[in-house]
């Protein structure tokens, strides 16, 4: 079946104010997420591509254009089902204050069981995420045979629920995965088990670095973090 390669967008507005964006109109790239997002083409020009899919949030849809620029006649299919999950009353509030809700525990520990107010449950965002994937697998097996490689360009918890899903990881440990902007993911599905090949690849090992400020005791960063300064 089809290689898979997974893109988070690169970094918008939304990570450096450390804002939880969700489906709020209007969230673009910042001066770091062009950049990104510009060098996308020489890390997958090895990589021959039979499509590019995207989420409708114009954070992906500046994140894959220098990709569709460097190869004409690649085609860009808009994909709902990938797009971030509805965080609902939580979209547009700042991280530092959601982390108070009592909800969040919950996204933490136990996110199969976790449904934001007025949104989706973590729970539907993976399932209809990976439904996509499937058909798109499907797809594009069909028309470009076993061995096609596609992108897909979405979000960070939309990425690390598919890794879950493809490792066969409960959702309740998915936020063990991290994965951070413009990093790539690939997942080669076969017929008997998906196989992860790469994950969160930035080629940066800037992250790695201690922070200068304290840590945050291991909560993962809901929404997929800002990444390397």
């Amino acid at each position: 079946m089809a290689t898979l390669i997974l893109v988070r967008h690169g970094r918008s507005t939304a990570n450096t104010s450390a804002v939880l964006a969700g489906r709020t109109p209007g969230v673009a790239l910042d001066e770091r997420g062009v950049a990104q997002a510009a060098a996308l083409p020489g890390r997958l020009a090895d990589v021959p591509l039979a499509a590019v899919v995207s989420s409708p949030l114009q954070r992906c849809r500046e994140t894959v254009r220098p990709l569709l620029d460097a190869r004409p006649g690649l085609p860009l299919h808009i994909e709902e089902r990938i797009n971030e999950c509805d965080y609902g009353d939580w979209s547009g509030r700042k991280l530092a204050e959601l982390a108070d809700e009592p909800l969040m525990q919950i996204v933490q520990a136990h996110a199969s069981a976790a449904a934001f107010p007025g949104g989706e449950s973590m729970r539907g965002m993976q399932a209809r995420a990976v439904e996509a994937v499937r058909d798109w697998n499907a797809r594009v097996e069909a028309e470009h045979g076993e061995d096609a490689v596609y992108a897909m360009c979405s979000h960070g918890d939309i990425i690390k629920s598919l890794v879950a899903d493809a490792l066969g990881l409960h959702l309740d440990l998915f936020q063990r995965v991290h994965v951070d902007p413009c990093s790539v993911t690939v997942i080669r599905y076969t017929r008997l088990r998906p196989f992860l090949v790469r994950l969160g690849d930035t080629g940066d090992f800037a992250a790695l670095a201690p922070r200068e400020t304290p840590g945050d005791g291991g909560a993962a960063e809901v929404g997929g973090g800002a990444g390397a300064p």
